[in-house]
């Protein structure tokens, strides 16, 4: 052999191996470069769908529980505003009942009307209505709405007198109890 030919490699497809070599090398580092990127392209996409995935789906929980609340609420509102409408019946009966004259009192018929009454009283408490006591208690504007002040000895902000009864509703006030508070 030849020097020339020792020092020249030998061809493949009209070019020496060791440039293939270095074109395969600097094909592949791009290749490998291009598929980093792309895989961290596309990494970086599947946590920002993920986390857009896990705020809709957060989103939709918090809907739908603000929605119970308010559909709850909303039936609470209407059978309240039914309550309403049926206190000043409850305030009647117990006016009727309170002011009976004596030969009235003692007839079947007003029996009956008295069982009307505690029916009455019966449903709304089975729907969660309860009256508010006031007598003798410090005066609460929450659930108090005071309609007269009277001197009254010791009887400082207290409820001396309930002019309409009060109700709550659950935890919430129905209607405030009309009351009269002593000063003094």
């Amino acid at each position: 052999m030849s020097e020339e030919q020792m020092t020249t490699e030998p061809e493949m497809n009209g070019q020496p191996t060791a440039e293939v070599v270095e074109d395969v090398a600097e094909t592949t580092a791009a290749l490998m470069a291009d598929l980093e990127a792309r895989l961290s392209q596309a990494e970086a996409q599947a946590a920002e769908y993920k986390d857009q995935w896990l705020r809709a789906t957060a989103d939709y929980k918090n809907f739908k529980r603000r929605a119970d609340i308010e559909r709850g609420e909303l039936i609470r509102s209407a059978g309240a505003g039914l309550l309403l409408k049926i206190l000043p019946v409850v305030d009647d009966f117990d006016r009727a009942i309170a002011n009976i004259p004596a030969e009235i009192a003692e007839t079947p018929w007003w029996g009956g009307t008295q069982m009307i009454a505690q029916k009455l009283r019966t449903l709304l408490e089975s729907e969660g209505v309860k009256t508010i006591e006031t007598l003798g208690q410090d005066f609460d504007p929450n659930i108090h709405e005071a309609v007269l002040y009277e001197d009254a000895e010791g009887q400082d902000g207290k409820v001396i007198a309930e002019l309409q009864r009060g109700y709550r509703l659950r935890e919430r006030v129905l209607r405030p109890a009309m009351v009269k508070v002593g000063r003094g």
